[in-house]
């Protein structure tokens, strides 16, 4: 009986544990938790007596293997199932990360495996019809929990992403990431990954905005050792380097053009993105824009560039909160920031010279789960003017009085010479080496960078939208592309670039 009585005495322990983290997220604003101090370690809730100390609660968020980057071949007329698929796959996601943090137990990890099951296995029948049946995809349902205050784990690194050695501040990346054999062999529900290291008594992290982010998102630039040759990033030169640049105008969204939609990962889906893009140059695009409806578009752009470029908002947080999709109903909450400044060009290859993209080219850089997958094809700059010597990967900037934040996204410059997409949008594309040098069966194209500038007030007050379990990190910002240059502007833009002149 004194036994039984024991066991009772630690669930309801381990309950109250749950229920306090639940708490805190309704009183954060229902969107999540950057930080919380509490008494109690996850699944053992009772002070340690003999050791003198308390464990503490660690704040969780869901993590779930990312299917769509995953995909190999999906067969035309696979491609609408696969993306309901994928769509319904980040809203089971998000509703589960918002049953977790108002005090769910195991139960919701075990519920939401059953429902990818449900789902993969539609899109796995879907591909069957016409490709081979990719049956490692049915074991990607089951889902963990990973500590808010945890980094985004290991990853790739390419030198065109950043010129410096190091891709964390300075610091040379761990290299390799996970393995693939094994990786998706879920855990028991309800287990989560171990913290670093214990919370000692008395010791309280600061409480970040609702569902991120944490304070220790943010850095000083001061404080960030130059690691980037330079601004924004180094450009070709000397050798054999091509180095033209093409720049094209097509202003800073001041009509606002605005969606949560993503036609390149979720096309026919309303909401795809569960955050709100920013968008310049092809006036029409939305979740359902096709290749005919992009060319027949009209443009910001001032040179008849038809191409689509999109990227995450970035929000003041100033507790403004919208009532709508992509917004405060997927924990996207402030008021949207239009860039100071808005910069797209087109430059060269360090190994010579580069080839037309081919039209209704997609690129995708960055991650936008970065922060659950690991940074194998994270790929964000953060900066300030005046230090772009100086480039942040998982930090955001906070910059001195009269400089502006600077986000910049180096795309892949290298293409199969085949595919204008691919199954998990990035096979077709990749980057070059330091020498610019493409895989084998890779040539080279024009490499986009776009580089934003913005007015922020000062300090921990602006965040990047993201998937509500990304808890707006600043390593899941990214940006997307489709060109839809007419041809002859293409090939005026690989004219300029070969021959090392500078065009508009």
């Amino acid at each position: 009986m004194k036994q039984r009585q024991s066991q009772q005495g630690h669930k309801r322990s381990r309950l109250t544990t749950r229920m306090m983290v639940g708490a805190a997220a309704l009183l954060l604003g229902g969107g999540g938790l950057a930080a919380v101090a509490t008494t109690a370690l996850a699944g053992n809730a009772e002070p340690d007596a003999t050791a003198g100390h308390q464990h503490t609660a660690v704040a969780t968020t869901i993590s779930c293997p990312d299917v769509g980057e995953k995909l190999r071949q999906v067969p035309q007329s696979a491609q609408l199932q696969v993306s309901k698929g994928l769509a319904a796959l980040d809203r089971q996601v998000h509703d589960a990360y918002h049953r977790w943090m108002e005090g769910g137990d195991s139960a919701v990890l075990t519920t939401l495996k059953h429902q990818r099951s449900r789902t993969i296995g539609t899109m796995v029948t879907a591909i069957n019809r016409k490709a081979p049946r990719p049956d490692y995809l049915l074991k990607m349902s089951g889902c963990t929990t990973k500590p808010v205050d945890e980094g985004a784990g290991a990853g790739g690194f390419d030198s065109t992403k950043s010129t410096a050695n190091g891709w964390y501040q300075g610091q040379l990346p761990q290299q390799g990431g996970q393995p693939e054999q094994g990786q998706y062999q879920s855990q028991q529900p309800g287990q989560s990954q171990q913290p670093g290291q214990e919370q000692q008594p008395g010791q309280e992290q600061q409480q970040g905005q609702p569902g991120g982010p944490s304070p220790d998102d943010f850095v000083d630039i001061n404080n960030v050792q130059p690691n980037a040759d330079a601004p924004p990033f180094a450009a070709p030169n000397g050798g054999n380097a091509t180095t033209g640049t093409f720049t094209t105008e097509c202003g800073r969204n001041e009509e606002g053009h605005f969606n949560p939609d993503n036609v390149i990962v979720t096309p026919g889906v309303s909401n795809g993105a569960h955050h709100t893009h920013d968008y310049v140059g092809n006036k029409s695009t939305d979740g359902s824009s096709t290749d005919e409806s992009l060319a027949a578009s009209d443009t910001t752009c001032n040179n008849g560039d038809l191409s689509t470029y999109y990227w995450p908002v970035l929000r003041k947080l100033d507790g403004q909160a919208e009532q709508k999709p992509g917004a405060a109903q997927d924990a996207n909450v402030g008021s949207v920031l239009t860039p100071a400044t808005v910069t797209l060009t087109y430059r060269g290859s360090q190994a010579g010279q580069v080839r037309a993209m081919p039209r209704f080219l997609r690129i995708i850089t960055g991650d936008a789960k970065a922060f659950t997958n690991g940074t194998d094809n994270a790929n964000a700059s953060w900066s300030c003017t005046g230090s772009e010597d100086r480039q942040l990967k998982d930090k955001y900037p906070l910059c001195p009085q009269g400089s502006q934040v600077v986000r910049t996204f180096a795309f892949q410059n290298c293409w199969d010479g085949r595919s204008t997409d691919s199954a998990n949008h990035r096979t077709h594309v990749t980057f070059s080496d330091r020498n610019g040098n493409c895989p084998q069966g890779f040539t080279a194209i024009p490499q986009l960078v776009e580089r934003l500038t913005y007015d922020v007030p000062q300090g921990a007050s602006f965040a990047v939208d993201s998937f509500p379990e990304q808890l707006h990190k600043p390593v899941t910002d990214h940006g997307d592309f489709i060109n839809v240059m007419p041809d002859d502007l293409m090939n005026k833009a690989v004219d300029c670039i070969n021959r090392g002149q500078k065009c508009t």
